[in-house]
């Protein structure tokens, strides 16, 4: 019963099953040595973000609506793994939430929350897989749009707020969207309500983004990724930067840039930053944040220094980052201890001949939030996962075991990995 997860019907809120040990040895991913990855879970139906509660529970999103990825009796909503027999396979599966539910995920005091793309949900844990408590609005009418950016991820800080994103309702803020050489709207009226990070309360419920909401930051065109980090106090996120540099400023930008620009921005967040969109980009090739054409740049025109945000690390552009996580586990070897992995989705379709963009990366940081050296690739060649189908393993999903182990989501491949150390490897 392998693919009972598959068979889930729309109609039902709640479906339990089982699946038995995959029958066929997995397919390999490229880890540093003394790592190893096993699988946890296949034939998910995109699946995204990921939270593993202190028994060992697993709960991951399924994306809302993409019917092209599989039947449409089978949207959103979140799936419950446990492995009950301990032999690192989920064999107990189940369904909660509503169909709108699409990716953001967390687990904090106690209660799982997780999110659609206008509203926050909760529900207390109880140690059944499926818990059995009424699950509560925390905030509702958060803004979507139909041009996309609608996810809305779900973090926690230790004071008992609750922060998510309202993504950019475009690509670059232009006057006529798409459309070559149209300017950006001056100022971008649509950074009123989104492209942001927002507050609520953690504990209330009921909340409306237009009443309760606070804004926490401003000038973000899409950050999937958003993670507090506890050691630190600190929030980071991963921004999706914009498309389409070439096709709509032809005389300032080749092919050959638009493959390499603009970067995707790894920040840590302090309240009232501004990151820049729409009005510049950060090259990571230059080191330089950048006018935006929309708003007279031409590649060439580095924007006023001080006014936006810089970059812990600007990472190669459209390798579309999906999910954070920090190591607070100690099964890893100490080096691993408080820094970053992050997940890269890669593009929808690959720019480069060496693809990039398909796999987990580490950015070491001390327990201060620090950067203390070069980011390395950690979990890689997932784009050879599904040779011979229409895409390729696309990482979008990180979580901590609570034996230390690492938890990647695979959207493309249908997968949940189990990354451990095993020793005789890294020191």
């Amino acid at each position: 019963m392998r693919n009972q997860l598959m068979l889930v019907s729309a109609a039902s809120l709640i479906v339990t099953g089982c699946a038995d040990s995959p029958e066929t040895e997995a397919p390999a991913i490229t880890l540093p040595p003394g790592f190893t990855a096993e699988l946890f879970a296949e034939g998910l139906p995109t699946p995204r973000h990921i939270a593993v509660s202190d028994n060992g529970d697993v709960y991951v999103t399924l994306r809302s609506g993409q019917a092209k990825f599989r039947p449409t009796d089978e949207p959103g909503g979140v799936a419950a793994l446990r492995d009950e027999d301990g032999d690192g396979w989920a064999d107990q599966t189940a369904m909660l939430g509503t169909p709108d539910i699409d990716t953001g995920l967390a687990i904090h005091d106690g209660h799982l929350y997780y999110s659609s793309m206008t509203a926050i949900y909760a529900v207390r844990l109880d140690g059944n897989l499926v818990p059995t408590g009424p699950v509560e609005v925390v905030v509702g009418d958060l803004p979507q749009s139909a041009a996309g950016h609608r996810t809305k991820p779900v973090t926690f800080d230790g004071e008992g707020n609750l922060y998510t994103q309202v993504g950019a309702p475009s690509n670059a803020c232009q006057t006529e969207p798409g459309t070559p050489g149209s300017p950006g709207l001056d100022p971008c009226t649509q950074l009123d309500e989104h492209g942001g990070v927002f507050r609520f309360s953690a504990s209330a419920r009921d909340q409306s983004h237009s009443s309760d909401g606070h804004r926490y930051s401003t000038g973000h065109r899409n950050a999937v990724a958003l993670e507090w980090n506890d050691a630190a106090g600190a929030l980071y996120l991963m921004m999706h930067d914009r498309d389409g540099l070439s096709r709509l400023w032809p005389d300032h930008y080749t092919d050959a840039d638009d493959i390499e620009l603009p970067a995707e921005e790894f920040h840590r967040v302090d309240e009232g930053d501004d990151l820049g969109w729409p009005y510049s980009y950060w090259d990571a090739i230059r080191g330089e944040r950048m006018v935006m054409p929309e708003y007279g740049g031409d590649g060439e025109t580095p924007a006023e220094p001080g006014l936006y945000k810089d970059p812990l690390i600007g990472f190669p552009g459209h390798w579309a980052p999906n999910d954070i996580v920090f190591y607070t586990g100690e099964q890893f070897p100490p080096r691993y201890r408080n820094g970053a992995f992050l997940a890269f989705h890669g593009p929808v379709a690959p720019r480069r001949e060496d693809p990039g963009g398909y796999a987990v990366v580490f950015v070491p940081l001390n327990a201060a939030g620090e950067i203390t050296g070069e980011w390395e690739f950690f979990a890689d060649d997932f784009e050879r996962l599904a040779e011979g189908s229409d895409s390729v393993g696309r990482p979008t999903g990180l979580a901590v075991g609570p034996d230390g182990s690492l938890f990647i989501v695979d959207d493309a491949g249908g997968r949940i990995w189990k990354v451990s150390y095993a020793g005789d490897g890294v020191d």
